[in-house]
């Protein structure tokens, strides 16, 4: 199931630009202190080197990624979610605008 709208979080107006603008996020943060973020990463191939745990999960468009370790491209569309461990990275290619939730921890 696609998340379509998230309740009750507060949201920092100012947005995270990675890579030249092709990918563009904005913080929200709930009332208990839980932080993620929902951008949109335009047509690109990039790789995102992190910190913490994460998991992506695509809200409209489509991308393929590979996580580092991994020999294989995998496709993810509006539902589906993949994890990625910490201290690690991913690839990801773009066609179109990929518009994403990204989970941490």
């Amino acid at each position: 199931m696609t998340t379509e709208k998230i309740d009750g979080v507060t949201v920092t107006t100012k947005g995270n630009v990675f890579f030249d603008g092709k990918c563009v996020s904005h913080t929200i943060t709930y009332a208990d202190g839980t932080r993620k973020s929902v951008g949109v990463i335009l047509p690109s191939t990039l790789t995102f080197n992190i910190g913490a745990a994460e998991i992506m999960e695509c809200v409209f468009g489509s991308c393929e990624y590979k996580v580092a370790g991994s020999a294989e491209w995998k496709t993810s569309t509006p539902g589906d979610k993949f994890s990625v461990p910490a201290n690690s990275s991913f690839e990801i290619r773009v066609g179109e605008a990929y518009h994403y939730i990204c989970h941490f921890g």
